[in-house]
């Protein structure tokens, strides 16, 4: 079993930014939670230093996983887990973005397509932090990564068809190691599309009304959002919630 390094040294200035967030997130989980465990970069980080935590503080702790890869490294850091059918609730859930709106709070995810069960997660616990270095802050949602959607394959026509009609521009995501497209978890496909977001709730709820669509990676239901530097972690609350 791997122990995560302690020590920010020698890293680059984004690998700093991310572990410290990562380290000051850890510190959010408490004795006898379930976790929900996300997915990406900075999640990874998180995942390495909890797993620490529990050895070190030897806590009774569950972790619930956002994607296979966020469940194999849980497995490799010794964190427990369990399914959602196995719990009544889950007590804090943290992961990353791709991007946050810095007035709503409001994200894109699914850069590693896994937004449909980060989402589920996610939206489930009874807190949801969020983890960035601070490049991933924008002033407003969208300027710089596409929205993914998960498609069922059955559908993917329909829904290009669909949203090309809304003036934007969809792609269907490749995958870079096989022919084809990229496969999620659950067996569906990916489009990317670059769409302007003025009312980010609203845009969640009409992407996910094209029929074909499972789910989108905008994310509106976020408690907060802590934005790493390499000096320092600054905390973004929600103001809509208590």
């Amino acid at each position: 079993m791997r122990k995560s390094s302690v020590g920010n040294e020698g890293l680059s200035e984004l690998e700093a930014s991310k572990t410290r967030v990562a380290q000051e997130a850890v510190k959010l989980v408490k004795d006898d939670m379930i976790v929900g465990l996300g997915s990406g970069s900075t999640a990874n980080i998180f995942i390495a230093e909890l797993g620490k935590r529990i050895i070190d503080e030897e806590l009774n702790i569950f972790g619930i996983p956002t994607s296979f890869e966020s469940r194999m490294l849980a497995i490799q850091y010794g964190i427990p887990l369990v399914s959602l059918d196995q719990c009544d609730e889950i007590d804090i859930a943290i992961d990353g973005a791709d991007e946050v709106d810095k007035k709503t709070l409001a994200l894109i995810k699914g850069g590693g397509g896994c937004h449909t069960q980060e989402k589920i997660i996610d939206y489930y616990a009874k807190e949801f932090v969020v983890i960035v270095d601070e490049n991933k802050v924008v002033d407003n949602l969208g300027e710089k990564m596409p929205v993914p959607l998960e498609v069922v394959p059955f559908a993917y026509s329909t829904v290009l068809n669909e949203l090309l009609k809304r003036n934007s521009a969809p792609s269907i995501r490749m995958a870079s190691k096989k022919m084809g497209p990229i496969i999620t978890d659950n067996g569906n496909m990916i489009i990317d599309v670059f769409i302007d977001i003025k009312d980010p709730e609203e845009t969640e709820k009409e992407l996910n009304n094209i029929p074909g669509v499972v789910e989108n990676g905008v994310f509106t239901k976020v408690d907060k959002v802590l934005v790493g530097n390499p000096k320092k972690v600054k905390t973004l609350k929600n103001k809509n919630k208590k």
